[in-house]
């Protein structure tokens, strides 16, 4: 999904580039409750000699109520039939996520591998839509078979936003009834999040350290309040210009940020990137690192799990696409 903006570029239809025009999308399924994806109710220990219950406090699926430094988190990311989008979308899901159980093992590195599941829920758009945000919402019955699937391979669920116009906050909160869930959490593609007057696929967007904050902070609230294991924030980023005021990126109780930086290339050219962007990485996030399973062969062998590990820092979160 990460291309540099150039003639061929904006000629490109959004099937070519990480998202799809309205055309090439499948129909939009029937919402299903989470209770579809297998969502356990609230666990409740024995009454005490007093009689009353205490509650049990939900753990990660492998364990724990904290993401890192137990934990390596590898995956794929896709929407489910779209091939353009990411290897999540090719064939059977519950495949896919023994797929990834597969891929993660050389790169557990000595940490439990937590496998993630990375479905791009809010999707960018060529066309503007009937409110004009350029961007439409996966079904709850996509998002439900794919918690299933997660949950079948104790790993966990993040959702994707590309938010075109909409406010990326409003995105997130959307997906409330989800992030309800102990193993459900949020990914953020900020080269998507356009401005008033922009239009995707003609310019790369952009993100601000306080609106990661103000993303963050939302997140944080849902864990306090359900408390609930610590939630994933992953920040896609290409380049330095796509996240403006990166300092202003603080800690949020509850929540884990992860950058997980992208580019197609060579393994030099990615190490290139890679070592900029971590450069500059504030303390508050983990390092995370994307391959691109066609897109990076155009330019030589994929990099192996050996050299991905020798990154420094070492890539907490694995992302394949």
């Amino acid at each position: 999904m990460r291309r540099r903006l150039s003639g061929a570029l904006l000629a490109l239809t959004l099937t070519g580039c990480g998202a799809g025009t309205p055309a090439a999308w499948p129909s939009a399924p029937a919402s299903t409750s989470p209770t579809a994806a297998g969502a356990p109710s609230a666990a409740v220990a024995p009454p005490t000699s007093s009689g009353t219950a205490t509650p049990v406090l939900a753990q990660l699926p492998r364990g724990g109520r904290t993401i890192f430094p137990e934990h390596r988190l590898v995956g794929f990311a896709g929407y489910p039939g779209s091939r353009a989008l990411g290897r999540l979308g090719v064939g059977d899901l519950d495949d896919r996520a023994r797929e990834v159980e597969v891929i993660a093992k050389p790169l557990a590195g000595g940490r439990t591998v937590l496998p993630v599941l990375e479905l791009i829920a809010t999707i960018v758009r060529s066309e503007p839509g009937r409110d004009g945000l350029y961007r439409t919402r996966a079904s709850d019955r996509v998002i439900a078979a794919h918690l299933a699937a997660a949950r079948k391979v104790k790993g966990i669920l993040l959702l994707d936003i590309q938010p075109g116009r909409a406010d990326v906050v409003d995105e997130v909160r959307a997906y409330e009834r989800w992030l309800g869930e102990p193993d459900v959490g949020i990914a953020f593609d900020p080269e998507w999040a356009m401005g008033p007057r922009q239009v995707p696929m003609t310019v790369f967007g952009q993100t601000t350290g306080s609106e990661i904050n103000s993303v963050s902070a939302y997140l944080s609230s849902v864990v306090r309040a359900r408390r609930l294991p610590e939630k994933v924030l992953v920040v896609h980023q290409l380049s330095p210009s796509i996240v403006r005021d990166e300092k202003a990126v603080r800690t949020h109780e509850g929540v884990t940020l992860v950058k997980s930086v992208d580019g197609i290339g060579s393994r030099a050219m990615k190490e290139s990137t890679y070592d900029k962007l971590a450069a500059r990485m504030p303390e508050a996030f983990h390092a995370g690192f994307k391959l691109f399973y066609s897109e990076d062969r155009r330019f030589g062998p994929l990099m192996t799990p050996a050299q991905v590990l020798a990154l420094r820092p070492q890539p907490e979160y694995v992302l394949y696409e």
